[in-house]
């Protein structure tokens, strides 16, 4: 073996070998350096490891959010090994100075941020949606109609539930560049429905009617903000009333509350004898019409009334 290497080697053309031994001197020059490299990256894994552990005690101590105790320990580790290398480098080959290698490692910097400039974008988006929280998780959000419950918030994209089970992974960067309706900003709110009745009823007495029965009803949140009810619009077979009251944020709550709320209402107005009416057809016939044998005079009207 060992003289089919000598021969291999003397078979080399004479510029070839020159620049291998030169190449061999250079790597045995430099390998103490190297090796200098290697353990003070070794010392730097071993403290970007301790960072880990005592980093995230601290910040919990001072009561930082979850999602952002994680950001400030992945930008702790990101800097701490950034400037690692750079002295690794440095100690590896003195010729590159720390300037040098930042000027190499910003013209990388710009050409993978071209590359991966979509991950980056939502990396960042994510970093200023835990700094700033707008929402955190358990809020109900809309978004790009994206409609649910927040369960995870992470660096790249954020988890929604939808209220019909289903998960969306969504990137951050959807939720920075767009209006974010946050259901669920305050324990309460608004809603409203819309209720008609008849126009031979008494207006007055049917709104006082209505308010007391949506009053009575136990998740209306009348102590937040009271009941309100307008008389609306002329409809084409009733006079419509808004009913508007605050009750739960939550999705459900504002599905309970309804329920609860036409029931009342309808229960209220049947007992006092209020007619929430049909829409009425009414059918005008210009000629005469001939039915079963007999005629209809023109004119005549007949009026039929249309389930909902």
């Amino acid at each position: 073996m060992f003289e089919f290497l000598k021969n291999t080697w003397a078979s080399l053309p004479e510029p070839l070998r020159a620049q291998l031994e030169t190449y061999a001197t250079g790597f045995w020059q430099v390998l103490p350096q190297l090796v200098l490299a290697l353990v003070f990256l070794l010392f730097v894994w071993g403290l970007a490891r301790a960072l880990n552990w005592l980093l995230p005690k601290m910040l919990r101590r001072a009561r930082m959010r979850r999602a952002l105790v994680e950001v400030v320990v992945m930008l702790a580790t990101v800097g701490l090994w950034l400037f690692g290398v750079l002295i690794a480098v440095t100690i590896a080959f003195p010729t590159i100075t720390p300037g040098r290698a930042l000027t190499a490692l910003g013209v990388g910097g710009v050409a993978i941020g071209f590359a991966f400039k979509n991950v980056f974008e939502n990396f960042l988006a994510g970093v200023l949606l835990l700094i700033r929280e707008p929402f955190s998780i358990d809020d109900y959000i809309d978004c790009e109609d994206i409609e649910g419950q927040v369960e995870e918030i992470t660096i790249r994209d954020t988890h929604v539930r939808q209220t019909d089970g289903q998960l969306v992974v969504a990137p951050n960067a959807m939720f920075f560049k767009n209006p974010v309706t946050i259901r669920t900003a305050k324990d309460v709110r608004r809603t409203t429905v819309i209720c008609g009745v008849a126009y031979g009823e008494d207006v007055d007495r049917a709104r006082d009617i209505i308010a007391r029965a949506v009053r009575n009803v136990d998740s209306v949140r009348d102590d937040v903000c009271d009941v309100e009810i307008f008389a609306q619009e002329f409809a084409d077979s009733s006079i419509n009333f808004e009913i508007t009251w605050w009750t739960g944020s939550r999705p459900i709550d504002i599905r309970s509350s309804r329920d609860k709320v036409i029931a009342a209402v309808k229960r209220a107005l049947d007992e006092a004898g209020i007619e929430i009416p049909f829409p009425y057809r009414t059918m005008t016939f210009k000629e005469p019409l001939t039915l079963n044998g007999g005629s209809v005079d023109a004119g005549r009207e007949e009026h039929s009334d249309a389930a909902a």
